[in-house]
């Protein structure tokens, strides 16, 4: 299946630009409190939760954790992507979940709820075409044990129009590049299959890779397969910094007192290079990053684990760790205008612990 060229478009700056987009009226239907947290926020965020009554919905954020405004999920969610373009977020739902959500943060539209095709689940994380029009969808093919992604067309109610190989097994994140047609996604490698819940079923046989797609034909550009002696080092999350270099976060399935590597980068046509973390870093990470997050203003990159109860700031030119904090039941993270934003399961986002549990990532909306 071939794909339109699709060409960059101008991204949400600031806070500035999300209410001109949004309007007046929804900042109308505001409670007073969260009116004020909007107007003295820098940037604005969503992510899933769990509520004291066991019910899962979705919420907008201010930069310090005040919650703005929020709605209900038909279920738990895991990943989150936005598209300032087509002002859409979608919430996808936590592997082996069948729905993803797709709604407008301002409210503009009904959510629409999509649901994966026979034989196939979500695998938690999507992104959108540079334009907005696209919707992409890390999906299992669980009979014939391999990853796909699943395109669906933003113009006519998130219909699925098509698909094309993730080259791998157990597809988890994805992220375009910069060039707006190469798409990235982390493999991990981790065969399942929803008769069997979330068991993994072949760790002794792993393959995770890292592969770079081209959108617009489904034609495999190249792919990293982990070294033979890290088979077992779950490719997880990915992200991409300023220069158009990808960053990857990983989750490692062998014995408890390895020390493998748990995050690297590199650039399309280069081998992966491994960050050399200090080995204090790689004991609080747990084996498990949970979440990875770059800021391309200040080239850092920012990785949780909830394992590990551990947040941890690195400069990704030197690779040097430049802040390692102790958070317990780390959650999501994603850039703030100086640094991180960071939540946690036990209900902290930034500085504001409140009454909802947070899943595991966090998308910015402006």
């Amino acid at each position: 299946m071939a794909y339109q060229n699709i060409s960059s478009k101008r991204v949400l700056t600031d806070r500035r630009d999300f209410l001109k987009m949004a309007g007046a009226a929804w900042v109308a239907t505001l409670a007073p409190q969260a009116a004020v947290a909007l107007s003295r926020t820098d940037a604005i965020y969503a992510s899933a939760f769990r509520s004291p009554d066991g019910a899962y919905g979705v919420a907008m954020l201010s930069e310090e954790g005040a919650i703005i405004d929020r709605m209900p999920l038909p279920a738990r969610a895991h990943g989150m992507t936005y598209s300032p373009v087509a002002n859409r977020a979608v919430a996808f739902a936590r592997r082996p979940g069948t729905f993803a959500m797709i709604f407008a943060p301002d409210g503009s539209i009904e959510p629409i709820v999509i649901t994966s095709v026979e034989g196939r689940h979500f695998y938690g994380h999507g992104c959108f075409s540079a334009d907005g029009r696209l919707l992409y969808a890390t999906e299992n093919d669980f009979d014939e044990n391999r990853g796909m992604i699943g395109v669906y067309d933003g113009t006519d109610g998130f219909a699925r129009i098509g698909e094309f190989p993730s080259y791998g097994i157990g597809p988890h994140d994805m992220t375009l590049g910069m060039d707006g047609h190469m798409l990235v996604v982390a493999n991990g490698g981790i065969e399942t299959h929803p008769d069997f819940g979330r068991t993994k079923l072949n760790l002794d046989h792993m393959e995770p890779s890292l592969a770079l797609i081209d959108t617009r034909d489904g034609r495999l550009i190249e792919r990293h397969v982990m070294p033979a002696k890290l088979r077992q080092l779950s490719t997880r999350h990915v992200d991409i910094d300023a220069n158009g270099r990808i960053w990857f976060a990983c989750q490692y399935e062998g014995a408890r007192n390895d020390l493998p590597p748990l995050a690297g980068s590199f650039s399309k046509g280069e081998d992966i290079r491994f960050l050399d973390l200090p080995e204090e870093t790689t004991l609080a990470l747990a084996n498990y990053v949970g979440a990875i997050a770059v800021n391309r203003r200040h080239g850092l990159i920012g990785l949780t684990s909830p394992k590990g109860g551990a947040e941890v700031t690195i400069d990704a030119k030197s690779g040097k760790v430049l802040r390692q904090t102790v958070l317990a039941e780390a959650a999501g993270i994603a850039s703030s205008a100086d640094d991180f934003v960071a939540s946690s399961y036990d209900g902290w986002f930034g500085w504001t612990r409140s009454e909802v549990a947070w899943d595991q990532h966090i998308v910015r909306l402006g």
